[in-house]
């Protein structure tokens, strides 16, 4: 058994090239820069996130090996707009690189223009004769920049929160711009995983319409509330836990998302003959799903001017019609069932496990704020509801063998179930967690 662990950990090792072990170090050496200088300003939790931070990084950046590039380029940009401050946040305004680059709310807005943009080509690319490999790949790479972009602002954002005040300053996680931001990015990065381990780009198409969704109304929030700008934490969020609990939160929500879209395109290639029209359900469904939400914000369409979700009905209802018509064409560029199939599941179950992790760490947390694991508050409720419906879903696919065109609607059903519990909750109901409100 020694010798079989020696072995296994020296081909583990072996395959780590020079690339692997600078990536390491630069890390490494992130890490001790940061302890040694915040140390002091950090409580032994905040350290042990540190301290754990760093080792996963390095296992994340061995594993995936465009996330070491990704992470280079964001940690050279965030530092120059750090830099770039010097220590005077009114210098965002003065300062080119900042004004236009590299301030947080400059890098959101190039991140939401990216990701629209890779939302076109991907379409281009799904339409395109000749050249829809091209233009999947441009759409494909505008993504990583998406991303890139969405961290640096992330990060610069952190800084800038300091900037305003020691007391003012904290992880930007804390209310609902921040963590569309979030979603955003972390929903891309899983997608860019997964083309990547099934060599296929089509899927973008799809996943990126619920990632452009998401930046359409973070525009609108932020036009409407002026959500960027910084806030102070209320007494409940001034905690540790926040780092925690929230971004594995969101890592739920963001595969659940892809899951849907991913089961969405599933049903389309399904009925891609299919002639009758009232049996295209979920073309229908897309439609209405989007059309829904100027509804939703009737009370609110004046607040933004009164014609921005007049012009996003508009782009949902040519979306909609458009994969009406080309359903066939869509239908022949998508990978097999099978592929289709099983992104569905592991994005599923990815997300099971970072949201089964989040509601624990929820309740470790409530309990040290309210005094109790758990309240019955309706995010809390929420919650438990698409816990157990996504719990549901694998242990009908691991002890049934669910598959196909159930698992792709109980996935579709689920995206329904998970936007409320994220969204919904803030804008219907009240409770404990309502920090996000519209």
């Amino acid at each position: 058994m020694n010798t079989a662990t020696i072995s296994l950990n020296e081909s583990f090792l072996s395959r780590r090239n020079w690339g692997d072990w600078l990536f390491a170090a630069l890390v490494l050496t992130g890490a001790l820069f940061a302890f040694s200088r915040y140390a002091g300003h950090m409580d032994g939790y905040e350290k042990a996130i540190l301290v754990g931070t760093a080792p996963a990084l390095i296992w994340l950046g061995w594993f995936w090996r465009p996330l070491r590039v990704l992470l280079g380029v964001v940690a050279a940009f965030a530092l120059l707009g750090i830099w770039a401050y010097q220590g005077d946040l009114a210098r965002a305004d003065s300062v080119f690189w900042l004004k236009y680059f590299l301030s947080s709310q400059s890098a959101i807005l190039w991140m939401s223009v990216l990701f629209f943009m890779a939302t076109i080509f991907y379409w281009i690319g799904m339409f395109a004769r000749g050249q829809s490999a091209t233009m999947e790949l441009i759409g494909s790479r505008i993504v990583w920049a998406a991303v890139a972009m969405a961290l640096i602002g992330t990060l610069v954002r952190w800084y800038e929160s300091y900037l305003i005040g020691p007391d003012i300053g904290h992880i930007p996680v804390s209310n609902l711009y921040e963590v569309f931001v979030l979603f955003c990015w972390m929903t891309a990065t899983f997608y860019l995983y997964f083309e990547a381990q099934y060599n296929t780009r089509s899927l973008g198409a799809f996943v990126m319409l619920v990632v452009s969704a998401a930046v359409g109304f973070l525009l609108w929030y932020t036009v409407v509330r002026e959500a960027h700008e910084i806030q102070p934490l209320v007494p409940a969020l001034k905690s540790w836990w926040m780092k925690l609990h929230v971004p594995a939160n969101f890592i739920g929500y963001g595969t659940f998302s892809l899951s849907a879209m991913v089961a969405f395109a599933y049903l389309i290639k399904q009925q891609a003959n299919e002639t009758r029209w009232y049996k295209l359900t979920p073309i229908w469904l897309l439609g209405i799903a989007l059309c829904f939400v100027p509804i939703a914000f009737r009370q609110r369409v004046q607040e933004a001017g009164g014609s921005y979700w007049l012009v996003y009905a508009g782009i949902s209802a040519v979306i909609a019609f458009g994969i009406l018509l080309g359903r066939k064409r869509i239908a022949a560029r998508l990978p097999a069932f099978e592929v289709l199939d099983d992104v569905m599941y592991k994005a599923i179950a990815v997300g099971f496990a970072f949201f089964t992790i989040a509601t624990v760490l929820g309740a470790l947390w409530a309990a040290e704020a309210w005094g109790g694991y758990w309240s019955w508050d309706p995010k809390e409720t929420w919650a438990l509801i698409v816990w157990l419906n996504y719990a549901a879903w694998l242990h009908m696919r691991l002890m049934k063998g669910l598959r196909g065109t159930v698992a792709a609607w109980w996935a579709l059903a689920g995206l329904a179930v998970t936007t409320f519990a994220f969204l919904g909750v803030n804008m219907f109901l009240s409770g404990l967690h309502s920090y996000g409100t519209l």
